[in-house]
């Protein structure tokens, strides 16, 4: 048995391919979306703090369709205590997996004494995951960076993945292969500006084999994904999969092995329609579902028709799943137009 398998408290999850969790973009509405396009790749819920959780309203930053299943839920937090809490929580609610963010450089996380600030920490966050294993069945992972600021060495990046499995028994890490500078760059720049080093990555797993190892940077494509992860466990894919969700479409016969042919875009627009319905019923705004759905045709003629009609039309209070029905056919006339 390997040490990954040794530590995971249940069987483990699948995360050969992964949607990485994104603040204002992975709600649950955008998972329902790719679920449909994927049916294998692990999603990632929004980062929640716990604070959220224990104080606020839970099933606003909770609540999630069956379908979305694997699903894995974020945490924001440094106490290990109130992680301990958020953990069981997630078990409760019937995610798959809970992940520890430690890889967010922006202010207000760094304030809150958690995200990337902790890689300076790594005892704490071994006590962290700690206790969230002994809270919690659920398999607990740790999301971070290869470095912050100058403590960007990979002996850096060895010292706090070891201290962090060897304290918290953590036999899974996903590594976005940029440092962080906490001062001087926003977050967006923190996704652009430090060069991306997934040898340092590759690396981590040929020294740490008994680890579950997921790289995450810079993968802008299946076939990118693909060549990453042959040198780790998984590949997981950020604003890309967003941004052009179709590059999910054979994840789930190239990545995973199905003898089911990909899904076609009407199917997932025929599959979106009742959900739409259904949370329209729960008196969610169309805008707030179909803003992330825009990217579904690219490439495809009517592509700029389909978010055109969207961004148009689904700003109505009244608007409903018939919109992005006539979206749909919008782009089925201008294909069939063209084929013609």
């Amino acid at each position: 048995m390997t040490l990954a398998a040794a530590l995971s408290p249940s069987a483990p999850l699948d995360r050969r391919l992964s949607v990485a969790p994104m603040m204002d973009w992975t709600d649950r509405h955008c998972r329902f979306f790719l679920r449909q396009i994927s049916r294998r790749t692990l999603l990632y819920t929004e980062m929640v703090t716990t604070g959220a959780l224990l104080h606020g309203r839970r099933e606003r930053f909770l609540d999630f369709d069956a379908a979305e299943h694997p699903l894995a839920l974020q945490l924001g937090g440094s106490d290990p205590a109130d992680l301990a809490a958020c953990a069981k929580i997630a078990e409760q609610w019937g995610y798959d997996e809970v992940n520890l963010n430690v890889g967010c450089p922006s202010d207000r996380v760094q304030n809150g004494r958690f995200g990337a600030c902790l890689m300076a920490e790594p005892e704490l966050v071994g006590r962290c995951v700690a206790a969230m294993r002994e809270a919690s069945d659920l398999p607990v992972t740790v999301k971070c960076r290869i470095g912050i600021d100058e403590r960007d060495a990979y002996e850096d990046l060895l010292g706090f993945v070891d201290a962090v499995a060897r304290i918290g028994g953590c036999g899974s890490f996903a590594v976005h292969a940029r440092k962080a500078w906490l001062q001087g760059l926003s977050p967006k720049q923190n996704r652009e500006i430090p060069p991306l080093r997934p040898g340092e990555v590759h690396r981590l797993k040929r020294e740490r084999p008994d680890l579950e190892i997921v790289l995450n940077g810079g993968l802008l494509t299946l076939d990118a994904a693909l060549e990453q992860g042959a040198a780790v466990d998984g590949a997981m894919i950020g604003r890309a999969a967003y941004q052009d969700p179709w590059i999910l479409a054979e994840a789930d016969r190239r990545v995973f092995g199905e003898a089911a042919p990909p899904p076609e875009r009407a199917d997932v627009v025929e599959a979106l329609l009742p959900y739409l319905e259904r949370q329209r019923s729960r008196g969610v705004p169309l805008k707030s579902m179909t803003r992330h759905i825009l990217g579904l045709f690219n490439g495809l003629p009517g592509a700029r028709a389909w978010r055109r009609h969207l961004s148009e039309n689904a700003q109505r209070p009244d608007a409903g799943p018939e919109v992005v029905a006539a979206a749909a056919a919008e782009v089925a006339r201008r294909c069939e137009a063209q084929a013609a």
